[in-house]
């Protein structure tokens, strides 16, 4: 059971999940993406909200949050998984850092063009309404903001890593290595993807 967590937050495609589990995999810590956790216990995201409503899975995924919290180290959460207020009040408390990760309309424009896996948005429009409507909370929780667009995996990597040295996180101890400087070709990947 994990005492605390490093949870990544921020709106749509704006590179949670990747950058989740990156770090988890450099920290050699657990990790749990909550949106992945909903589509193995309920079936996908995208097929589930116009059957059963957005309440039902806001309800859904706030179990899912809860246990994530409780039961990994790295955790990445689905963008509006920090509208519930027991989430947010979840992540205020000190054992948790979480990190904001956010991206250009551009580049989120990109991202979700062509995809249909996002029911929640209807192109980049939808996705600024909704990024504005958030931004307060986002930015309340937020520990550090790190800014995705248009860039490497691993420079995300390792501001994040940079900032749990600075803070003394626990997580670091077991992080011995030097900044990555680069992709390695089995997990080149940029925050965009």
């Amino acid at each position: 059971m994990a005492s605390m967590s490093l949870v990544f937050i921020g709106p749509p495609a704006a590179g949670k999940s990747r950058a989740g589990k990156r770090i988890a995999q450099r920290l050699k810590s657990s990790y749990a993406d909550t949106d992945k956790l909903f589509s193995r216990d309920h079936g996908a995201i995208h097929e589930f909200i116009p059957r059963e409503g957005e309440p039902e899975f806001r309800r859904l995924e706030r179990e899912i949050v809860a246990a994530a919290l409780r039961d990994y180290e790295v955790v990445s959460l689905g963008g509006g998984a920090i509208l519930d207020a027991d989430t947010q009040r979840d992540l205020e408390r000190d054992e948790h850092t979480v990190i904001l990760l956010v991206a250009s309309p551009a580049a989120i424009e990109e991202r979700i063009t062509g995809r249909t896996n996002r029911p929640l948005l209807s192109g980049i429009d939808s996705w600024i309404a909704t990024y504005e409507t958030r931004k307060p909370i986002y930015d309340r929780l937020a520990d550090l903001t790190v800014d995705t667009s248009f860039r490497p995996m691993w420079q995300v990597v390792n501001d994040v890593r940079r900032y749990l040295k600075r803070t003394n996180s626990p997580l670091v101890t077991r992080d011995q290595g030097d900044d990555e400087t680069h992709d390695t070709p089995e997990v080149e990947e940029t925050a965009e993807q």
